[in-house]
C-alpha cells in the first residue's frame, strides 16, 4: 500500500518544489488542500481533515511568509497565524495517529549576535533579530511543539531549518517579498523601463546565505529517510554573499546596465546569517546548485511565469 503524504502548503515555493519531487514517485499517495480549500488556523477545520484522509505523514510547509517589510508592518499576523497553522496541524497529526511529522522553520530563529556560523546550539541564546521577532517565536514554538510532542509520544516529529530560499514559484510582491526575489523583480522592471538606477535598503554589508528551494526539497525527502533524524537540523547550502554581492550577480544576470543606490537610512536586518549544516551533511546530503546556476534557473522561471499571467506577487 502507498504511503498517504500531507504536503501542507503545496502551492507556496517550498511546498510546490516538495511535490513535484514527490511525483517523480509511484510509492506515495499525495494529498493537498489549498488555502481556499482548507484553513489551516481553523482548528476544528483542521481536526476535520485529518479525520477524513488519514494521512501516514505530515509535510509542514504552509507559513506567512515575507522579508523584512512584511514582517515588521504584519508582526501580529505573522506571530498569530504561523502559531496557530503549527499548532493545529501538529496537535491533528498526533491525535489522528500520523507516523511522521516534517516542520519546515527558517534560520531567523537564531539570535541576532549567534556565533558564526549558526549552529542548532545557538537556538535561544540571546535575543532575536527585532524586524522579524514575531515570525522567530512562532517558528521557534513549532520546533519546540514537534520536540515536546516527540518526547512525550514518542512520535517521528522532526524539524528542518533551512537558510535564506529561492528559486521557481517564489513570491516576486514589490515590497512584501524576501531581497533576492524582490531584487529580481525591480531589476527586470528598471531594464525594460530603461532606468538609470535601483534603489535598494540598507547598505548592502549584511552577509547571507543562498539556497535553491529544490534543494531544499532534495533535503526533505532525504530526512523523511532517516529512521532517527535529529529533533531540528539546519539545512544550507554554505555559500555566503553580501547583499551588495547578490545584487551585482543579479545585475549581471539580468543584464540591467544602470547604477545600484544602497539606501543607508533603511534597516539592514541581521548583520550575517550563514546556518552550519554540518550535521545534516553528517547524514549523507549535501547542495547541488550554485547561486550563480539558480539565478539564471530562476530568471528564466520568472519570465515564463510572468509571460504566462502566474507570477506570485
Amino acid at each position: 500500500m502507498s504511503q498517504r503524504i500531507y504536503v501542507a502548503g503545496h502551492q507556496g515555493m517550498v511546498g510546490s518544489s516538495i511535490l513535484r519531487n514527490l511525483q517523480l514517485s509511484k510509492e506515495v499517495k499525495i494529498i493537498t488542500r489549498s488555502r481556499a480549500e482548507l484553513d489551516l488556523c481553523d482548528g476544528s477545520a483542521v481536526d476535520q481533515f485529518f479525520v477524513r484522509e488519514k494521512p501516514d505523514v505530515v509535510i509542514m510547509a504552509a507559513a506567512r511568509v515575507g522579508g523584512i517589510h512584511a514582517n515588521d508592518t504584519y508582526s501580529a499576523e505573522f506571530i498569530y497565524e504561523n502559531l496557530a497553522i503549527s499548532m493545529n496541524v501538529t496537535h491533528a497529526a498526533w491525535r489522528h495517529g500520523c507516523s511522521r511529522l516534517l516542520n519546515l522553520g527558517s534560520s531567523c530563529i537564531y539570535p541576532r549576535e549567534a556565533s558564526q556560523p549558526m549552529s542548532e546550539k545557538a537556538l535561544l541564546s540571546g535575543p532575536l533579530e527585532p524586524t522579524n521577532e514575531a515570525y522567530a517565536v512562532a517558528k521557534i514554538a513549532a520546533l519546540k511543539l514537534c520536540s515536546h510532542y516527540r518526547k512525550q509520544y514518542d512520535v517521528l516529529f522532526h524539524s528542518a531549518m533551512p537558510t535564506n530560499l529561492y528559486g521557481t514559484g517564489d513570491n516576486y510582491h514589490s515590497e512584501n517579498s524576501h531581497v533576492l526575489p524582490a531584487l529580481l523583480r525591480r531589476m527586470h522592471e528598471a531594464k525594460q523601463q530603461n532606468d538609470s538606477e535601483v534603489v535598494i535598503w540598507g547598505t548592502g554589508n549584511p552577509m547571507r546565505e543562498f539556497m535553491h528551494v529544490d534543494d531544499l526539497a532534495s533535503a526533505c525527502l532525504h530526512l523523511l529517510k532517516l529512521e532517527d533524524p535529529p529533533d531540528w537540523v539546519n539545512v544550507g547550502s554554505g555559500m555566503e554573499v553580501s547583499i551588495r554581492e547578490l545584487a551585482e550577480k543579479i545585475k549581471h544576470t539580468l543584464g540591467y546596465e544602470g547604477e545600484l543606490v544602497f539606501d543607508s537610512t533603511k534597516p539592514d536586518g541581521s548583520p550575517r546569517k550563514l546556518m552550519d549544516s554540518s550535521l545534516l551533511r553528517s547524514t549523507g546530503w549535501e547542495a547541488q546548485m550554485s547561486l550563480d546556476e539558480g539565478l539564471v534557473a530562476t530568471y528564466a522561471d520568472f519570465k515564463r511565469e510572468l509571460a504566462k499571467g502566474t507570477l506570485r506577487n
